[in-house]
């Protein structure tokens, strides 16, 4: 458990050095979110997955702790891009860099492990830091929509085989919005006598509440700053949906159904280094088969779930070439898939898929 602690908290340390500081403190800030990534997920081997109460009581911590300092390094980010005067220039670009790379793979990955977990204040903390990313939709459309229709052409987030990222990119970002208010929606209606706010309602104030905070702090720059970082994070977590989705579908069934989602319609990837900065969600098959197994336990099986051909974060970057994407995964992606045809009946959504967020 020990990587969960390093991996992702170094960034964190060596951001604020770079917010306060500036300098080589910048630069050392993006190669803890980049070079040395890479470097370590080369000589790194992958590691067991982390079992026991011990285990999940760590993990409940780490995600609870990276909630409340992403929280911080926002604002506080803000700041420095507007106000510090140890950042400028070059220090500033490659502390704007290093904050988004954060926010997009590690901010990310913690509120989505957040939002799973069965505790409200947990998931009330990731509902806040997607809505400071303002994305909070993604809390309702990850957990009512990608868990329920994964692999299947009702799943705005997965992309069929021959789709470029830059097509998938918008598609993904209005239908999971749509698709998400529309599960919501039901599933208020259904509820008799419903109370309290729409959780739409809470998204869209808990985005404009950053984004007053981000005036406060700067100004309009402020607010072009955190509407920026926002982006290019909300960007990273759209590929990675396309990354670990695509060209899978679940096979139709003779009653006009899906098979249930499994093993074969995710793309993992077990480099050890990026797994940890990530909180395993390169481990994604485990993930979408035990929606409520924390990240420490997430298994990852080479024989029965498709791996990609290189880390997470390197394959990310391949599918902004969206000739040499294509070139290197529709072959492999084909191999993993069935045929599927549009279905007439609804899949029945995994029982935690259903729980509040």
């Amino acid at each position: 458990m020990l990587r969960f602690v390093i991996v992702p908290f170094l960034p964190v340390a060596l951001l604020v050095a770079a917010c306060l500081l500036g300098g080589w403190w910048s630069v050392a800030a993006l190669i803890s979110v980049t070079l040395l990534v890479t470097g370590m997920d080369r000589i790194m081997a992958p590691a067991p997955p982390e079992t026991g109460a011990r285990a999940v009581a760590l993990g409940h911590r780490i995600t609870t702790a990276l909630g409340l300092a992403h929280l911080l390094l926002m604002p506080l980010g803000i700041w420095a891009l507007t106000r510090n005067d140890a950042l400028e220039g070059a220090a500033a670009w490659v502390t704007a860099l290093a904050l988004g790379l954060f926010f997009g793979q590690v901010s990310n990955s913690n509120a989505h492990e957040l939002i799973h977990r069965a505790a409200r204040w947990p998931r009330r903390l990731g509902v806040a830091v997607y809505a400071s990313l303002l994305f909070g939709h993604h809390a309702s459309a990850h957990t009512r929509v990608h868990h329920v229709y994964v692999a299947t052409p009702k799943d705005p987030n997965s992309a069929p085989l021959g789709m470029g990222f830059y097509r998938f990119w918008p598609r993904a970002w209005i239908g999971s919005f749509r698709a998400g208010l529309a599960a919501e929606t039901r599933l208020r209606q259904g509820k008799a006598g419903s109370r309290g706010l729409h959780p739409y309602v809470i998204y869209v104030a808990g985005a404009a509440l950053s984004l007053w905070v981000g005036w406060l702090i700067g100004g309009l720059p402020g607010v072009a700053l955190w509407l920026g970082l926002a982006a290019y994070a909300q960007m990273q977590l759209i590929l990675s949906d396309y990354v670990q989705h695509y060209g899978l579908r679940r096979a139709s069934r003779a009653d006009g159904g899906w098979e249930p989602a499994g093993p074969n319609h995710s793309w993992n990837a077990p480099q050890w280094y990026s797994s940890a900065l990530m909180l395993n969600a390169p481990r994604h098959s485990d993930h979408h088969e035990h929606p409520a197994r924390g990240f420490p336990e997430l298994r990852l099986n080479a024989e029965t779930m498709p791996v990609l051909p290189r880390s997470l974060p390197v394959m990310a970057s391949v599918a902004l070439v969206p000739p040499l994407w294509r070139r290197v995964m529709d072959k492999r992606a084909a191999k993993w898939s069935r045929p599927a045809e549009p279905s007439r009946k609804d899949p029945q959504p995994c029982a935690h898929a259903l729980g509040r967020t």
